[in-house]
């Protein structure tokens, strides 16, 4: 299938795939082939995480530019927004006849009623003996790819664990290739972004990239 024709097929297939579920399911067609500023394509009820046509890649994207041969189809795991609204999300990644990365279906259901209305019922069924579930970890979906590398430097910091100023080289050097493998640095001007967060030169930036991190 010839990209155009697919891009229209996926297109056609988010609309679809909204108008079965409803305003709270947002529908997402990223174009890989784009830079990571501009990826989505297409996208309904781009309300539900408050993106629209045009705008950037978010964290799982950015993964799969970074490293296409590695990436798998990511089913029902949750994300949220920066507003806190709680999402059920799915990933699923389309390639071409020679195994080239093209695009990627993404689609985030609103669960956050939901996941409130099972809060309460729980306040009723809940023993004193149970313990409370961990939210863990969950990943944001940002409007901008800005916003997303403010939040990706954010965890490069939270990983090595301890701020900047009292970071060794070395620290430096495990958050710089935390960020590369996060593909942060396909962002515009991240490299202008990540050297003044760390207080380095651009030139020890590339260097640091070059250098090898240790076990």
């Amino acid at each position: 299938m010839q990209k155009e024709h697919m891009n229209d097929f996926l297109t056609q297939l988010a609309r679809g795939i909204a108008a079965q579920f409803g305003p709270s399911c947002e529908v997402a067609v990223h174009d890989l082939t784009r830079e990571a500023e501009g990826t989505i394509l297409a996208i309904e009820n781009g309300h539900v995480t408050g993106r629209k046509i045009g705008d950037g890649a978010s964290k799982i994207v950015l993964e799969a530019l970074k490293d296409p041969s590695g990436v798998r189809d990511q089913l029902g795991y949750q994300t949220r927004t920066p507003d806190g609204r709680i999402l059920k999300s799915s990933s699923i990644y389309i390639r071409g006849e020679d195994g080239e990365l093209l695009a990627l279906l993404g689609m985030n259901y609103d669960i956050t009623a939901l996941v409130h209305a099972s809060g309460t019922i729980a306040q009723f069924t809940q023993t004193d003996a149970e313990a409370r579930a961990s939210e863990g970890d969950t990943e944001m979906i940002f409007s901008d790819v800005d916003d997303l590398l403010d939040r990706l430097i954010e965890k490069s910091c939270e990983y090595i664990g301890k701020p900047v100023a009292m970071m060794t080289k070395e620290d430096k050097v495990r958050a710089i290739h935390y960020l590369d493998e996060k593909g942060a640095f396909l962002i515009k001007k991240a490299g202008d972004r990540v050297s003044k967060y760390y207080d380095i030169s651009k030139y020890t930036l590339y260097n640091y990239l070059d250098t090898a991190v240790g076990e």
